[in-house]
C-alpha cells in the first residue's frame, strides 16, 4: 500500500500521469458577500457587467456576454456572436458545468465546473477548469488560463461587492 489515505495520489501514479501529458485542473476561489443565489445570479444572470472583456472576451470591450438557454454566447456590437460554451448541467444556484471553448470550436473544447456554497463571509465560488486535452495546444490553454482566472473572478469579486484585501478596502 502505498498511501494510507484512499484519496492520496501514489505519486508513481502522479509521475505515470505527466509522462502521459495529464495537465492538472486550474482551480480557483473567490468569496463574495450574499448568499449563494445572489452570488450565482452575479455571475450568470449579470455577467456582461462584471467579465473583463477587453483583455478575454473575443470581440473587445464593447461585445456583450450572456447565459442564454444552455449557451454562454458573446455578441459584438455589429451583431456576430461566438459560443464561448454549451451547458450540460445546470443546477442553480449551486453549480453549473459547460464545455468550454471561447474563441474556438467544441472540437478544441475544455471543461469547466463553477460550484457555489456558503462560508461563514458569504458565498465561496470555486472555478474547476480541466480537460485540457481537448484543447488544441494543451499546455499552452492551460498556461493561458492560470493566468486568466484570477483576473476574471477578481473583477466578479469586485462587481459583486467583496473587499479586496490586498487594497485594504
Amino acid at each position: 500500500m502505498s498511501s494510507l489515505f484512499s484519496h492520496a495520489q501514489d505519486p508513481a501514479e502522479r509521475d505515470d500521469q505527466s509522462a502521459l501529458g495529464i495537465l492538472d485542473p486550474v482551480v480557483n476561489t473567490v468569496v463574495v458577500p450574499g448568499s449563494v443565489a445572489h452570488a450565482f445570479a452575479g455571475f450568470t444572470d449579470h455577467t456582461h457587467l462584471w467579465w473583463p472583456l477587453e483583455t478575454y472576451g473575443v470581440y473587445g470591450a464593447d461585445s456583450y456576454v450572456e447565459f442564454e438557454e444552455n449557451l454562454i454566447l458573446e455578441t459584438a456590437d455589429d451583431g456576430r456572436t461566438t459560443i464561448w460554451g454549451t451547458l450540460d448541467d445546470w443546477q442553480p444556484p449551486l453549480s453549473f458545468h459547460a464545455v468550454w471553448h471561447p474563441g474556438s470550436t467544441a472540437l478544441w473544447s475544455t471543461e469547466l465546473l463553477v460550484v457555489f456554497r456558503p462560508v461563514e463571509e458569504g458565498a465561496e465560488v470555486r472555478v474547476l477548469h480541466e480537460g485540457w486535452e481537448g484543447a488544441e495546444d494543451p499546455a499552452a490553454t492551460r498556461a493561458k488560463y492560470v493566468q486568466a482566472w484570477p483576473q476574471i473572478l477578481a473583477a466578479y469579486a469586485r462587481f459583486m461587492g467583496a473587499i479586496d484585501s490586498a487594497e485594504g478596502r
